[in-house]
């Protein structure tokens, strides 16, 4: 499921955005998926980058990660694989 970001819209050189933590399962599960597919994101590192895990907040309202902002402008909370290839698809990404 998708649903809109709490953020500015997309710009032309917009990117997918992933918010995770290297001790979440998910989160590697997602990275993985993502490189194989040679899909290019920033990733912020939740440990390392300071106000990183109020940004994934204010986008998702959940504190689950990953949270995983499409280039649309839209977002996902732990989602499956399944899930993020289906919006990869629809987005023409892969």
């Amino acid at each position: 499921m998708t649903a809109p970001a709490a953020s500015a819209a997309p710009t032309a050189d917009a990117r997918l955005t992933m918010f995770g933590a290297e001790w979440c399962r998910d989160c590697r599960r997602s990275k993985k998926l993502l490189d194989g597919l040679g899909v290019e994101y920033d990733y912020v590192d939740l440990e390392s980058v300071a106000d990183g895990a109020d940004r994934a907040l204010a986008i998702s309202g959940r504190t689950q990660i990953p949270v995983i902002v499409f280039t649309d402008n839209t977002h996902m909370v732990e989602p499956s694989d399944a899930d993020v290839r289906a919006k990869l698809a629809e987005l023409g990404t892969v």
